[in-house]
């Protein structure tokens, strides 16, 4: 503000000698105060309105990341799985490809638990959002990340998700070999006081750090995560209905799971990529959502915001939810919805196909599930011309398969 009284007051004695220009003073106040009214509101909308144009380099304010949670979801539907973890051993098979395609940056999009945290450090995308049908799984994503706001390493991530605490003088160094790490876990046993420690502190950063208060379901929804976490440490599993039927990999298997060529790249593998993550989730710009990929909201609004803050998707992970959408008959919702996120040439699906089902020609060997890539481009073009009436039509056409594919 450069304005100025019309006359500087003149100090005499103990006081300023103001002589007649009150009215002068009177307008300086009020221009003031109007001037810092105005920063104000321009602060506030800054933190609560869509994006103009990419992101603040802090990130997005906490008040702005619960709008999003809250303003982006639908209600809840169901979905007859605990995802606590992946199922899939192949989901390493596609990072060198997605690499050699310069699949980096941008916007990802993905469903499910924590192999999105994988390709999220490999693709190191700007922002993120994680959107799944299931209100748990929004929960528990929440849950993830108050571990990460507040674990400064691997090992206090694994010892905060699994309730195990550590002597101070066995925890790792920062870049300790992954199975060193995973070894001290899996000996330390589960503590229930640190259990009822750690979920106040989840429980305290979601309501204070993240601003999101959580209904009494979901607060029991979120002890439920918690305690399975804590129960079965690093032998928990994907699992169907609440059993603990069937094959599927532990967490620690998934962890310690290495791509084609043999080389490890779970995000807990190296001190470079957790750090990339836990930067991603403190600056808030790792955002659940509850939505339904066929759905009305949650897709479409994603898409609005990610176009109007100039960002294009670089990664959507579907898993195989695209199976359950034939099966429903809504198939062509979801293909709308992909039709209005803001895409380019460098725009990818990845896609778990189950192998249980029918043999893919990219299936490796040792796994039940085939993991491929797919322009979203090409996607919609095909969809326009009608060569999606299954899904085994989907998978078979004009995909991309790892390296090594038979």
């Amino acid at each position: 503000m450069n304005q100025m009284p019309a006359r500087v007051p003149q100090r005499s004695g103990g006081g300023f000698v103001v002589s007649n220009h009150r009215s002068s003073l009177r307008a300086l106040l009020s221009a003031s105060v109007l001037a810092l009214a105005l920063i104000a509101n321009a602060a506030s909308a800054r933190q609560s309105v869509w994006p103009l144009r990419g992101l603040p380099s802090e990130g997005l304010s906490a008040a702005e990341f619960s709008r999003l949670v809250r303003d982006l979801s639908e209600e809840g539907g169901y979905f007859r799985s605990d995802n606590f973890t992946s199922n899939e051993t192949s989901y390493l098979h596609v990072v060198d490809k997605l690499r050699e395609l310069g699949a980096t940056g941008g916007a990802y999009i993905g469903v499910g638990p924590e192999q999105n945290f994988t390709y999220i450090a490999k693709v190191r995308p700007r922002i993120a959002f994680i959107v799944d049908i299931r209100r748990q799984a929004l929960i528990q994503h929440l849950m993830f990340k108050a571990i990460f706001h507040l674990a400064t390493s691997r090992t206090q991530y694994l010892s905060l998700l699994l309730s195990k605490p550590l002597p101070k003088d066995k925890a790792p160094s920062p870049d300790a070999p992954v199975n060193e790490m995973l070894s001290l876990i899996n000996q330390a046993p589960a503590d229930d006081l640190a259990f009822a420690s750690n979920l106040a502190a989840i429980r305290k950063a979601i309501r204070e750090d993240f601003q999101i208060q959580l209904s009494d379901a979901d607060q029991k929804s979120l002890e439920y995560v918690c305690k399975n976490f804590r129960d079965d440490g690093l032998d928990i599993a994907y699992r169907m209905e609440g059993t603990r039927g069937g094959w599927f990999p532990s967490l620690k298997e998934l962890i310690v799971q290495p791509d084609q060529h043999g080389k490890l790249g779970n995000f807990l593998a190296t001190k470079e990529d957790y750090e990339f993550v836990r930067d991603l989730h403190r600056k808030n710009l790792i955002i659940p959502v509850v939505g339904d990929f066929a759905g009305k909201k949650a897709l479409a609004a994603i898409g609005d915001y990610l176009r109007k803050g100039g960002f294009k998707v670089t990664a959507f992970y579907t898993s195989n939810v695209e199976q359950y959408l034939f099966q429903n008959g809504v198939f062509t919702g979801f293909a709308e919805n992909v039709r209005k996120l803001p895409i380019s040439e460098k725009s990818f699906f990845i896609r778990a196909v189950p192998n249980t089902r029918f043999s893919h020609p990219a299936q490796l060997p040792g796994h039940r599930t085939t993991t491929l890539l797919q322009q979203l481009t090409v996607f919609l073009k095909d969809f326009d011309e009608g060569r999606y009436q299954t899904y085994s039509d989907l998978v078979m056409t004009h995909y991309i398969a790892a390296e090594n594919a038979r």
